[in-house]
């Protein structure tokens, strides 16, 4: 490709909306261009790149047995409301009505759909198993996209879906995935790590993230530092051993806490330590009111109270339903005295805390000298916080750190949720209908161009892995009115596209506007034609190293090989 035509509009200056690196210099080296929030195109040089981590993932895939597909973006909401979600997904779900007043939804995910091809045309045991997979593009209707297209409104996906006979089976389908993910993402040249998570809105059991490593990364990686323990900290574990105090019992006190509404302010105001408070949280959970109690210097697990429940939606109750069920504001809510609609549970450390301290649910109120049992009842203790960094880990080995993490990928073991609810049953071999097992695995195509900057970038651009380069190489004749460097220029451009793809610099730019570039492209080799040009003497400079050597072209191919390689 000769760069005088290739659209690949580059920026000096960083976008002031651009807050992370990988948006920055998808934006600079003109990868992308945002249409609205959320929402963007990909350029000629990020599709290229794109199109590499597709054929990754296809090889992969196909070498695990499973089959290419392509699914509709346009959904009916029949599908979504036979399986239960059409409610039960969120706001998310982009929903829309058709000329007819049909409602239909552009798909965040495609379980209903797949489930309803294959229960209509797979009936017999012989036909399974079967893992089916598309690349397609996805709609969620994030609340606050950020961060360019690791969380945007649109983004490419390859999801797939296994169908087995037994629970047995699944599990074999799904090692055969998390082993063809394990490949696709160290291809891709990615630092990562698989954890235990949460299903989320998929649904499921025994499911594993795929985490990029990033400062950047919105989730939280649990991890212990003496084994290979690793989870999301949304669903690991805590075991911990609370000591009880033996001091002796204080009388309920309310007292004055006038503007105090922290927990950090409640301490300092009071002279207490953060571990005496009692931090209390209302939870709409389905509709009904839950207050969660949690000791000041933990966190509340709101995916911990939904397992807890078994429940669809888990929310923060707003300043509304605080008012109601407790009269009070935020910042000033206890368990004292609540009505009895409102049940109380709590974490295994409040059970432990004595003479504590909690809201008054009184504006500007706390109680001091609080004590479960005797001033409040619990309902029911549980693990219902956050892990937090030197805990024990979960498996008895070591004590838990944290990083930060990009998923990009999300195995699940469905199970017969979806099958069971849609029907989609198949005859064993004694002729008895039983349901088909499912999985489900989800790459974000997208979100792994995004990571793979985050993770290979320098101060002058991206440096791009050979595997997923948009291109090879980047050849540079400093100045192509010299007919020595022209012409090496044009022979070395046919000889290399037989076997690399090329990005010919043949414009009438200044040299340090195009060296400029090409740092900024980050492409595993630049070769630069000067004034050695007339003895067939090129400059190859590695982008990953800096390393700069002179070479004769007779000898560049095999140079070019090892670098490549």
């Amino acid at each position: 490709m000769k760069q005088s035509t290739f659209l690949a509009p580059t920026l000096r200056d960083v976008p002031s909306d651009a807050d992370v690196k990988s948006h920055q210099l998808m934006l600079r080296a003109g990868l992308i261009r945002q249409s609205t929030s959320g929402v963007y195109s990909f350029l000629p040089l990020g599709l290229k790149a794109l199109k590499k981590v597709e054929n990754i993932i296809r090889e992969e895939m196909d070498m695990a047995g499973a089959q290419e597909l392509l699914m509709p973006a346009i959904q009916p909401a029949e599908l979504w409301q036979e399986s239960g979600r059409w409610e039960a997904y969120g706001p998310e779900l982009m929903r829309l009505h058709d000329r007819h007043g049909r409602e239909f939804a552009l798909g965040p995910t495609h379980e209903e759909v797949i489930t309803t091809l294959v229960r209509d045309d797979i009936r017999s045991y012989k036909k399974l198993p079967m893992t089916l997979y598309q690349i397609q593009n996805k709609f969620r209707d994030e609340r606050r996209p950020r961060f360019g297209v690791l969380r945007s409104r649109e983004f490419l996906m390859k999801d797939a879906y296994s169908f087995d006979t037994s629970v047995e089976a699944l599990d074999e389908s799904y090692q055969k995935m998390y082993d063809a993910y394990t490949t696709i993402f160290t291809r891709c040249g990615l630092d990562f790590r698989a954890v235990e998570a949460d299903s989320g809105a998929i649904g499921g059991t025994d499911t594993h993230e795929f985490m990029v490593l990033s400062e950047i990364g919105e989730d939280t990686i649990a991890y212990s530092d003496q084994s290979d323990y690793a989870a999301n900290i949304e669903i690991a574990a805590v075991n911990v051993t609370y000591e009880k105090s033996d001091e002796e019992l204080s009388h309920l006190k309310l007292v004055e806490t006038p503007g105090k509404k922290t927990i950090e302010d409640v301490a300092n105001f009071l002279d207490v330590s953060k571990e005496k408070l009692i931090k209390s949280v209302l939870f709409m959970v389905d509709g009904e009111p839950v207050l969660v109690l949690v000791r000041g210097d933990h966190e509340v697990n709101d995916v911990k109270i939904k397992h807890l429940f078994e429940a669809t939606i888990v929310e923060m109750a707003s300043d509304e339903e605080i008012k109601k069920w407790l009269q009070t504001v935020p910042g000033f809510i206890g368990p004292v005295n609540v009505q009895q609609e409102i049940k109380v549970i709590a974490d295994h450390a409040v059970e432990s805390i004595v003479n504590g301290v909690c809201g008054g649910n009184s504006v500007d109120k706390h109680y001091k000298n609080v004590n479960p049992g005797r001033d409040f009842q619990v309902a029911s203790y549980g693990d219902l916080r956050n892990i937090q960094p030197g805990d024990p880990s979960p498996d008895g080995k070591g004590t838990i750190m944290f990083k930060e993490g990009i998923e990009v990928g999300h195995v699940f073991k469905l199970g017969t949720k979806y099958s069971d609810a849609m029907g989609a049953n198949f005859l064993d071999e004694n002729g008895k209908n039983k349901p088909m097992v499912m999985g489900c695995y989800g790459i974000g195509v997208s979100r792994i161009v995004a990571a793979i900057i985050e993770q290979h970038h320098d101060d002058d651009g991206i440096v791009w892995p050979a595997s997923v380069s948009p291109f090879d190489i980047h050849l540079i004749p400093v100045n192509m009115k010299q007919d020595d460097q022209r012409e090496l220029a044009e022979e070395l451009y046919v000889l290399l596209n037989k076997e690399y793809d090329v990005l010919f610099d043949d414009r009438a730019e200044r040299p340090g506007v195009k060296f400029k570039d090409a740092d900024l492209f980050g492409f595993p080799v630049r070769l630069t034609i000067g004034k050695r040009a007339s003895e067939g003497i090129i400059e190859m400079k590695v982008r990953h190293s800096g390393e700069v050597i002179e070479i004769h072209k007779d000898e560049l191919i095999e140079a070019i090989k090892q670098q490549i390689k």
